[in-house]
């Protein structure tokens, strides 16, 4: 079982003809709402990667918590850990350029009520997968990954929005999973020692027994194991939308563990996902199945 704790969000999602500069105002293309939030995203990533999955988060009592919670449930994941609260349902403001590119103004509400109380509602057990983000209260990310190590649970913990005070608890983690901006910027929190990035997740890695993936786009990923370093490429694609490739990811990365692969094909098998669900509009949307990331990575080969 992958448990997911983290945000659900309903995004807003407009098209511009390109990002705007401070203060200016641009024309923009086309709107539509998708359901999003990073906890919601990987866990319909996981879920569509095959995984039985169950969410712990919490939505508002209003009209947008039907619709965000709408492919989670389409997707058959146990949404029983996930409470009602008077804050309103958390909402994504999303701007997409048309190369791609997009900036996002995040709206927590309910995601801000989910406490370490909460976690009572993953019923962790030896053999889980935990997958954690940063959308929610950073207190319920330590004390998840406390709890998940309590209970024989693997643990991967997406570092995404940055935080520099979560510095302190990357290291709980089993796999932290980062892009590359946010991994220079944890390895400035943690004085990270060598001359280049690689350099640097190697000593992470070293320093705290664990394994770091940092994401790098078109580049592919690269993964830093106490005893071993690993490169995977990415596929070759024109994107249309960035804005789910890394929950896309760790979602299919998460799922990937949890079925056994190896590290290197759990690698492959994410960044493949990451790569298709740039081809369309939207987060949960564009994430891809299964069958169409297993035909990419064949192809690939």
């Amino acid at each position: 079982m992958i448990i997911v704790v983290g945000s659900i969000n309903l995004d807003l999602i407009a098209r511009v003809d390109r990002l705007p500069s401070p203060g200016e105002t641009v024309s923009g293309s086309g709107f539509a709402t998708a359901p999003g939030g990073k906890g919601a995203n990987q866990a319909l990533a996981a879920a569509r990667a095959g995984a039985p999955v169950r969410m712990v988060g919490a939505v508002g009592k209003d009209n947008f918590a039907t619709e965000a919670l709408a492919l989670l449930r389409e997707a058959k994941v146990d949404l029983s850990g996930v409470g009602e609260t008077f804050a309103s349902t958390g909402t994504a403001l999303i701007m997409v350029g048309d190369d791609g590119e997009n900036i996002i103004a995040v709206v927590p509400g309910a995601n801000a009520s989910v406490l370490p109380g909460d976690l009572s509602k993953a019923f962790l057990k030896k053999g889980d997968v935990v997958l954690l983000q940063h959308e929610i209260p950073l207190a319920t990310v330590d004390a998840a990954l406390d709890q998940a190590r309590a209970a024989g649970a693997v643990t991967v913990l997406n570092t995404a929005p940055f935080h520099g005070e979560a510095a302190a608890f990357l290291a709980k983690a089993d796999y932290a999973v980062a892009n590359e901006t946010e991994f220079d910027l944890y390895g400035e929190a943690l004085a990270l020692q060598g001359r280049d990035r690689a350099a640097r997740m190697r000593d992470f890695a070293a320093k705290t027994g664990r394994t770091i993936v940092v994401t790098l786009g078109g580049d592919g990923v690269m993964a830093a194991t106490p005893n071993d370093f690993l490169t995977v490429p990415a596929l070759k694609i024109t994107p249309v939308d960035t804005v789910g490739a890394g929950d896309t990811f760790c979602g299919y990365f998460a799922a990937g563990l949890s079925s056994g692969l190896a590290l290197e094909q759990a690698l492959a098998r994410a960044g493949a996902a990451g790569s298709l669900a740039c081809l369309k509009s939207g987060a949960q949307p564009a994430i891809p199945l299964a069958g169409d990331v297993d035909k990419a990575v064949q192809g690939a080969r």
